[in-house]
């Protein structure tokens, strides 16, 4: 019988070992106090222990691997919980939504073509090839002759204004997560 650690890869696991040894049976006792099921802590220790395996040589440079431990354990409770919920399915007559029904910030996002040339020329040269083109802004600053920097201040500034007046032409209401919930449209 070999006195070498396990390896993975040439990489020795023993500080995940040593750290399992000192903790495995606290880590035990606490997943069957939260979990009220033997079979089910066991299941998740091991998944904790495998978990710990795979991370290799960043576990061994952990200052606090019990710490590390515990924490994947709590993880993997939680999502055990969240797996066990019962759900039921939604009755069949159960309010949908029309299906072409835009959600409130998507509307929204379509009145920016009709804001975009109350802005500057600058503003709604920015906006449009950096934001509604996609274009870089590494590529823009170099086909407009400024710099990277130039160009993010310039970006910045610009959505700014136009989220402004998406907020005073749109009159821009939003919840109490902070997301959009509604506004007026702008008439063509």
């Amino acid at each position: 019988m070999s006195s070498q650690p396990p390896q993975r890869n040439g990489v020795p696991f023993a500080c995940v070992l040593a750290a399992w040894r000192d903790h495995e049976a606290e880590l035990r006792r606490f997943l069957r106090h939260q979990s009220h099921d033997p079979h089910q802590a066991d299941d998740l220790l091991q998944e904790v222990f495998v978990k710990a395996m795979r991370q290799g040589e960043r576990f061994c440079v952990l200052e606090q691997p019990r710490a590390w431990l515990f924490q994947v354990a709590r993880h993997a409770l939680i999502d055990q919980q969240r797996l066990s919920r019962p759900t039921e399915p939604l009755p069949e007559d159960w309010p949908m939504g029309e299906p072409d029904e835009l959600a409130p910030i998507d509307r929204l996002a379509a009145q920016i073509e009709r804001l975009l040339p109350a802005l500057e020329a600058a503003d709604q040269q920015v906006l449009r090839c950096c934001d509604l083109q996609n274009q870089k802004q590494h590529d823009f600053a170099t086909a407009q002759g400024l710099s990277l920097s130039a160009v993010k201040s310039r970006l910045l500034r610009a959505r700014k204004r136009l989220r402004a007046a998406l907020q005073e032409q749109c009159e821009v209401r939003f919840d109490v997560d902070g997301s959009v919930c509604c506004h007026r449209l702008i008439e063509p």
